[in-house]
């Protein structure tokens, strides 16, 4: 306090205006649960803000990071290639979801792999890759942890390749930036791979869950995660003016919130670029002091019986109203006094809310490296994979052409995809085949109508019709059906 009295004393009326606003922000009531937050510059790995920057942290699919720089430094070295094919195996093809699907003995490229597990977060594809380049998921571990300790992420311990809870796997927000740097150092030629848009596979369009690729300006990487006891993970980087800057949120309480949080701290970081010199200095991201205590267990808040569905990393929820209040309003003072008095024209959580920037899906399929018109007809034979198991599904309805639309429509917002290669192509004819049985209905459906005829003096019972309308108003007969087939979908 005796510094700041002091500075004040000092400085003129338009720097005494900067501190207050400085002030301000930083007294905005904040999140009621813990996040590590933390804003690096990616070439001098300069702090610009840390909070709980080195508390310990379970990463979630975050760790697909390491998992894409060894698998890349593999390539780099020449060890394999982006065209080399790997075999999913039973092992690949029982992680859970988020994943791709395939079934045990489908092939990919690494190529092919990277892009699906980096844009669809795939666990599957994370198993494949760990098992093509280490010869195990154990032995891809060793390997991810010896990388870990030589970039100097100290507070890192691998288990699995994807993110899946498992005792022992744990990170921190430093390390985080400390990978991502590295990335961006040792790995220019393959960065592509953390900002790709989105993907196509066959008929299905996924886009890419960080929220800030196409939306916020200058946004160009890396990955999300999320598993209950972690909360919503994200490390994002984005470039302005030669500038490029990376942020961590670590817990956040939704997808939408974590790509707010981080678009906040990168905004502030460009925004406070000439005014550094009322901050205190942090050093840079590898000096950073590793807190020794165990990581939070946020299982309770994100995935207890309060949301009204369950969580992913998928998650579309909107700005949680009492996260984002307090939080943005702040941000929004932070900004307006250190861009020179110039109130922002959209905020985060708007540019967030908005679509994002049209783009081409890259394309992603099974087998060997195609291009041209053989890229095309795998695009096409993958796209004729996935339609017969819908029409499976819709084969015991009336409509099974229509009923097979309405399951694409839902199949696309799913997490899993699951190929069943040339197979189930076969009963589609089975199915055309099946008309002919459907004739000898017919006949049935005539011998049904003479029985009917007998049933005529019943109708001159209609009479007794009458009282009909106030059973039916009682709700006795009609809505006992009615709860049976209302309760047959819900088992």
């Amino acid at each position: 306090m005796h510094f700041f009295s002091r500075m004040l004393c000092r400085l003129p009326l338009n720097g005494l205006i900067l501190v207050v606003g400085l002030m301000i922000a930083a007294i905005v009531p904040r999140a009621a649960h813990a996040e590590a937050l933390l804003v690096v510059e990616a070439d001098t790995g300069k702090v610009l803000q840390a909070e709980n920057a080195t508390y310990p942290w379970y990463p979630a699919s975050v760790t697909k990071m390491m998992t894409t720089y060894v698998t890349l430094k593999a390539v780099k070295d020449g060890r394999i290639s982006l065209d080399t094919l790997l075999t999913v195996s039973p092992t690949a093809a029982s992680q859970s979801p988020s994943k791709m699907g395939f079934r045990p003995g489908i092939q990919v490229t690494v190529d092919n792999a990277l892009k699906m597990m980096m844009v669809k977060s795939a666990n599957d594809m994370a198993a494949v890759l760990a098992e093509g380049v280490g010869g195990s998921i154990d032995g891809f571990s060793a390997q991810m942890n010896q990388t870990a300790q030589r970039l100097g992420m100290t507070q890192t311990s691998y288990v699995n390749p994807n993110g899946l809870p498992a005792e022992g796997q744990v990170t921190s927000a430093r390390d985080l930036a400390i990978l991502a740097r590295a990335i961006i150092r040792d790995l220019p030629e393959y960065e592509y791979f953390v900002h790709i848009p989105s993907i196509r596979y066959g008929r299905r369009v996924t886009q890419n869950f960080n929220k800030l690729i196409g939306r916020f300006p200058g946004a160009d990487g890396f990955k999300t995660g999320f598993i209950c006891a972690s909360g919503y993970n994200l490390v994002a980087s984005a470039t302005r003016n030669g500038k490029r800057l990376i942020a961590v949120v670590l817990g956040a309480s939704s997808g939408q919130m974590r790509a707010v949080r981080a678009a906040q701290l990168l905004e502030r970081g460009f925004a406070n670029n000439s005014l550094t010199w009322l901050r205190p200095a942090l050093g840079t991201v590898d000096n950073l002091v590793p807190i020794d205590a165990s990581p939070p267990n946020l299982r309770d808040e994100m995935c207890g019986g309060k949301r009204k569905r369950p969580a992913s990393d998928e998650d579309e929820d909107t700005t949680v109203a009492g996260n984002s209040s307090g939080s943005s309003s702040g941000e929004t003072a932070m900004t307006f006094f250190t861009a020179g008095l110039q109130p922002p024209t959209l905020r985060p959580s708007e540019m967030l809310a908005a679509a994002a920037a049209p783009s081409e899906p890259v394309i992603v399929y099974t087998g060997p490296t195609k291009t041209g018109p053989a890229l095309i007809a795998a695009v096409a034979v993958d796209s004729e994979k996935q339609t017969p198991r819908r029409g499976k599904r819709a084969a015991a309805g009336k409509k099974p052409v229509a009923t097979a639309d309405a399951k694409d429509a839902k199949s696309d917002t799913r997490v899993s995809v699951t190929i069943d290669p040339n197979v189930p192509i076969k009963p589609t004819g089975k199915h055309a085949a099946a008309k002919p049985d459907a004739a000898p209905a017919k006949p049935a459906a005539a011998a049904a109508k003479p029985a009917s005829k007998p049933a005529k003096p019943k109708t001159a019972a209609k009479p007794a019709t009458k009282p009909a309308p106030k059973n039916s108003t009682t709700g006795d007969a009609k809505p006992a059906a009615d709860q049976k087939t209302a309760t047959a979908p819900r088992s």
